[in-house]
């Protein structure tokens, strides 16, 4: 059985610290308006439909906006330089802001 630290236990996640990915995405969220950009873009979305299902909307539209503030492409934004507070973690943390779970792969 594995040893649990302290720190590790759900008890203890009000008290630690924010990262640097975490404190981005929390200025990410006061600056730019998201509730206003998907109203003016969902009704352009793509609807599931016969094919390949749609990356939800609020994903893709913070992807987008992160790629154009760090100049990535497609390929760079998956693979990119993990220091950029735009890294796996913060794509965990746009799916939890955007409302989605962590049942999505990615």
């Amino acid at each position: 059985m594995r040893q649990q630290t302290l720190a590790s236990q759900a008890s203890f996640e009000k008290f630690g610290r924010k990262g640097k990915r975490e404190l981005f995405l929390d200025q990410m969220n006061q600056v730019v308006p998201w509730s206003e950009l998907l109203a003016l873009v969902e009704p352009h979305y793509p609807k599931a439909g016969n094919g390949r299902q749609p990356v939800g909307l609020a994903i893709m539209l913070r992807t987008y906006f992160l790629q154009q503030w760090f100049n990535l492409s497609d390929p760079g934004m998956e693979d990119h330089d993990p220091s950029l507070p735009s890294s796996a973690g913060a794509a965990r943390a746009m799916r939890q802001d955007a409302g989605y779970g962590e049942s999505l792969s990615g």
